[in-house]
């Protein structure tokens, strides 16, 4: 997963990142298009979410948006890839773009400044107005309409300015949108709180009750623990980038871990799959994204492609040394994690 909402990624950044996926079988590219800092997918009945909340990123950096002739480019570069984009409209937090876009949407009516913080949790749709509800028929219908993969996903997640009630109200009115798009919902953990349908997917990123609950009401799982998974958490506590919130995340950490073993009760035939999020709060380049993503990248790529039953530690390291010089080769800005023995 990458983060374009925090900081924008081009259309030129994105390609190379995907060439760079596909080398490791990485089949999935899931895009956080929208959140409080940025709108960064155009829909053209409500153009002013990217004229006005695609302006702005974290820190006052620039911002922007693909417009749906390049998000139609980067869906078709990415399956000549055979890899599949999952677009997220982050739902009903994570909204402060789409607020300071349409004062409508707000519930007093009043528009919020656009927002270039990296604060979580503040912003919230207007849950009781059916305004809201038309608002999110028609982003789901041209996203899906421009999405040929299976999946929506809705996010759901950190969503604390919106009461309980209110949000399992919301995500309960939300999914049949989806499914009327005819495509399959997918969101954060939070999600499975609610009464789903039987097809949806939740991601477990860090309170495993959840994902326990999930287990209980045999919902599908997306596998990302936060302290294993996530490509943002700083390599150690000298890692010039990155966040630390979920604690240090080595190159060993992120290989070591098995996802049938995360959750207790959990089948491996109810993980649809692993998956690394890469957030951008402190990423401003394709070099900063390259950076956090590899070595570590391949290492979870191999734990959703092969057995538990002979991954080691100390072979592997062996085998991502030599993955060094192709990404030289290749101009890859990766980090040269003391504990490989990179190759010359």
């Amino acid at each position: 997963m990458l983060d374009v909402a925090r900081h924008f990624f081009g259309v030129a950044d994105l390609k190379k990142y995907i060439d760079l996926l596909a080398a490791y079988k990485i089949n999935v590219l899931h895009l956080h298009l929208t959140d409080d800092q940025g709108w960064r997918i155009e829909i053209k009945s409500w153009p002013n979410l990217t004229a006005h909340g695609g302006q702005t990123a974290i820190n006052g950096d620039p911002g922007g948006f693909y417009t749906q002739e390049q998000y139609a480019e980067i869906v078709a570069y990415a399956q000549s890839r055979y890899i599949t984009i999952v677009p997220e409209i982050d739902l009903p937090g994570h909204t402060n773009a789409a607020l300071a876009s349409y004062p409508e949407l707000n519930c007093d009516g009043q528009a919020p400044e656009l927002y270039t913080g990296s604060e979580v949790g503040f912003s919230s749709l207007c849950i009781h107005k059916e305004l809201t509800y038309q608002f999110l028929e028609d982003v789901l219908r041209e996203l899906a309409a421009m999405t040929p993969g299976p999946y929506l996903h809705i996010g759901g997640d950190e969503a604390h300015s919106t009461p309980k009630d209110d949000y399992i109200n919301f995500i309960e009115r939300l999914a049949p949108l989806v499914a009327e798009s005819g495509k399959r919902m997918m969101g954060w953990e939070e999600i499975v709180q609610c009464h789903l349908p039987a097809n949806s997917v939740m991601q477990y990123w860090t309170d495993v009750r959840h994902a326990e609950m999930a287990v209980e009401k045999s919902v599908q799982m997306i596998v990302c623990p936060a302290k294993r998974a996530y490509l943002d958490m700083k390599y150690d506590d000298a890692t010039p980038l990155g966040l630390s919130w979920a604690g240090t995340v080595s190159v060993e950490q992120a290989y070591t871990w098995d996802p049938v073993t995360e959750v207790r009760g959990l089948a491996e035939s109810a993980i649809v799959g692993v998956e690394a999020p890469l957030w951008s709060e402190t990423l401003r380049t394709l070099a900063d994204v390259e950076f956090m993503t590899f070595p570590r990248l391949p290492g979870i790529a191999e734990i959703g492609w092969s057995a538990a039953e002979g991954r080691g530690w100390e072979e592997y390291q062996g085998r991502l040394a030599a993955q060094g010089p192709r990404w030289e080769a290749r101009g890859v800005n990766f980090y040269r994690a003391p504990e490989i023995p990179w190759e010359s």
